[in-house]
């Protein structure tokens, strides 16, 4: 079986996979302190509850965009898998797609791995948004390379910008208002987050759409992008395991070299 570890600015996801088959996933805050053996443990204990052993798992991939992660999640493979994980970004691994970027060392890892799983999936010139701590929108050609892209401020992050910087706005939940004009505080920040959101979703789109001279089709992704597939016919997707799947396809390409 094999591990997969995608491990982003706020979370790190844990999941095994028999073939195509997920067995198990879990989250973890993510966070530079913690430890190999306290994720051992912990990931020890989980599997646990599904009827697995560390002893099944032989092979595992990562994508992480926290650099200082990094060795401690190598060091949990080695130590509690006895594996010797394969690395996304490191020059022995191939993803099976050209970067068009000026500089291709800069993009995160987790934008390279979804580029891979959508084009396996989806059909035609792609944009790829990524609703995380930040909100991505990748666009990937007809042949799987990868073309860059625009990065914005996440929702999360957003509210907590307004809450930080304006002394009479309170922290808010997200949400799709009833109405777009809020009679009151809470109401207009959520009408404004939300249908912000909306506006700059289609309109990114739109734009992408244009600059590249192509339809496009346009997959959503990431803990919030069910809130709003509901809300524009821009999206015409929601993939929740976007990542964890590209990592398979990326363990399978190189294993099978």
């Amino acid at each position: 079986m094999l591990l997969v570890i995608d491990s982003g600015n706020t979370n790190t996801v844990f999941a095994v996979y028999d073939g195509d088959v997920l067995r198990g996933e879990w989250r973890s805050s993510t966070r530079s302190d913690r430890t190999a053996d306290e994720y051992g443990v912990w990931l020890s204990q989980l599997m646990q509850f599904i009827d697995l052993k560390r002893e099944d798992i032989k092979d595992a991939i990562i994508a992480s965009v926290v650099p200082a992660n990094l060795f401690t999640l190598k060091t949990l493979c080695r130590r509690y898998f006895a594996t010797e994980p394969l690395v996304i970004g490191e020059p022995t691994v191939d993803l099976g797609l050209q970067i068009m970027m000026d500089r291709p060392e800069e993009v995160g890892a987790d934008r390279l791995v979804n580029a891979v799983a959508a084009h396996v999936k989806y059909v035609g010139p792609l944009i790829v948004i990524d609703f995380g701590t930040a909100t991505t929108f990748d666009v990937v050609d007809g042949a799987g390379n990868y073309h860059g892209g625009c990065i914005c401020p996440g929702i999360n992050l957003s509210l907590e910008a307004l809450h930080m910087a304006a002394a009479q706005l309170p922290r808010v939940a997200v949400g799709r208002p009833a109405q777009v004009i809020g009679k009151s505080t809470v109401p207009a920040m959520r009408s404004g987050i939300y249908w912000g959101y909306v506006g700059l979703i289609e309109g990114l789109v739109k734009r992408i759409s244009e600059e590249f001279g192509a339809p496009m089709t346009v997959i959503a992704t990431g803990g919030l992008a069910p809130l709003f597939i509901e809300a524009t016919e821009a999206i015409h997707h929601l993939d929740q395991d976007l990542t964890l799947r590209g990592l398979v396809e990326i363990y399978r390409r190189n294993k099978a070299a």
